[in-house]
């Protein structure tokens, strides 16, 4: 490795960790796969990485041990957030028979794991956080429901399940004054029907 990649790479390490000694810091620089912060391997021994893996049985283990269903990360984060977005039915399924509240928001973003499912086209996953209760009309920090997300990825299966529960959602403005018909193209007139 050249002088100058080890100087990035020391850098980059002291970027990511914040070290306070800038200038004379003696911290091996090593690879930034061997690193990891308290908060990453927090997250990697709990919960939200299995439920991100759609990992069933180390999700099934750690509830087992007595762990909160609803505990959060840093960002207010639960699993169920991590498997609704990740498309992970079964990990889902289990968390909310578990208890998993349904419409917990993110602390950053107010994102339910309906906006989570809705964003990322799991229609299955919807379908099943409505079974439980899960509130189609409830807005994130920017004004949008979960027909919105839906919306501005062209997801027309999630988006007819939000509009058949909830038509209402088609007259929704989000913050910027934008209702889920403004985040579709105007070529996509599958879609557009949906909304109409």
């Amino acid at each position: 490795m050249s002088t100058s990649a080890k100087h990035r790479q020391f850098h980059q390490r002291h970027d990511v960790f914040d070290c306070e000694d800038h200038g004379c810091c003696s911290h091996a620089t090593g690879t930034p796969s061997v690193f990891q912060t308290l908060d990453e391997l927090d997250f990697s021994r709990g919960i939200w990485s299995a439920a991100m893996d759609g990992d069933v049985k180390k999700v099934a283990d750690y509830l087992n041990k007595g762990g909160d269903v609803n505990t959060q990360d840093n960002s207010g984060y639960t699993a169920l957030h991590y498997a609704s977005r990740n498309g992970h039915l079964a990990v889902c399924e289990l968390l909310l028979t578990s208890g998993a509240s349904v419409n917990v928001q993110t602390r950053a973003g107010a994102a339910t794991p309906l906006h989570r499912a809705a964003y990322c086209g799991h229609q299955d996953i919807l379908q099943l956080l409505m079974k439980y209760g899960a509130r189609e009309d409830m807005v994130d920090s920017d004004g949008k429901t979960a027909l919105h997300k839906a919306a501005e990825n062209g997801h027309s299966g999630c988006m007819a399940l939000l509009v058949e529960k909830n038509p209402s959602l088609k007259s929704v403005a989000d913050v910027r004054n934008k209702v889920p018909r403004n985040y579709v193209a105007n070529e996509r007139t599958d879609l557009l029907q949906i909304l109409s």
